[in-house]
């Protein structure tokens, strides 16, 4: 648990923090195709002897260059191309689990995660690449911020979008093999979506907008944990039941503000 804890920790802080650039270049989608490609790159590890993690680090980079360099700047590209890709990889992850020959409980854990399997090894991998992904996200604010917020303004400044967007989409695909320790491959994005989603509805600048998804992140990871850790159910349903909810609270309240004004 103490493992789990710190992952846990580290996975709601990149995700809050990179969910809300997720939410704004509205990449939902993407981020629900890269869980899938994380679920194919896991087999493939299991498959020729390496850790799940790091199979998933190799499809899910892969795969987001791939969808950078085929979308390019033809935006309307992006699903078509997103849908190929996800195709291809989720019919290799189904061939490699089988090639493997292993039993049902590897499938589990890829797809709905395993805290009681994390070592401290893992907790440290973890920890270099989300500190990893924070400093180049910090390197790159301030032109992520332009092109996911005013994407004409972006164009106009001449940022080389493009670069940005493959930049960013490596560092998705690197917050989704993380995260997928904790939540599983297959609700990787309640993590990288609801807490953004919600901190919207109350923030008013997009430090504020990051901080309140951290926040979300966290409260919801941590109370998964522990009432995980009481009852022996699954950590997920807890997590994923906790975020929809607060998701659901912030709804009310812009329902109950609009009403207002």
């Amino acid at each position: 648990m103490q493992n789990a804890y710190l992952a846990g920790t580290l996975i709601a802080i990149v995700s809050g923090m990179m969910g809300v650039f997720v939410v704004a270049r509205n990449m939902p989608f993407m981020t629900h195709t890269l869980s899938e490609i994380g679920f194919a790159g896991a087999a493939f590890g299991i498959f020729i002897g390496w850790t799940p993690l790091n199979g998933m680090l190799a499809f899910t980079t892969v795969s987001s260059i791939m969808v950078g360099e085929l979308s390019g700047a033809v935006e309307s590209r992006r699903e078509s191309v997103i849908s190929a890709i996800s195709g291809l990889f989720i019919g290799l992850g189904i061939l490699f689990l089988s090639l493997s020959q292993k039993n049902s409980s590897y499938a589990t854990n890829i797809l709905f995660g395993s805290v009681i399997g994390i070592s401290r090894q893992d907790v440290i991998q973890m920890a270099a690449l989300s500190i990893l992904v924070l400093v180049v996200l910090l390197l790159i604010f301030r032109n992520l911020k332009d092109d996911s917020f005013d994407p004409v303004g972006a164009q106009t400044n001449h940022i080389y979008r493009n670069i940005i967007s493959i930049i960013f989409l490596i560092m998705l695909a690197f917050n989704v093999s993380v995260a997928a320790q904790i939540v599983g491959s297959l609700l990787i994005f309640v993590l990288l979506t609801l807490p953004a989603s919600s901190a919207k509805y109350f923030a008013h600048t997009v430090l504020q907008m990051m901080a309140l998804a951290v926040g979300f992140a966290l409260f919801g990871v941590w109370v998964g944990l522990y009432l995980g850790y009481l009852t022996n159910w699954p950590v997920t349903f807890f997590i994923s039941s906790i975020e929809a909810a607060i998701y659901g609270i912030s709804l009310f309240y812009n329902f109950i503000r609009s009403k207002s004004k």
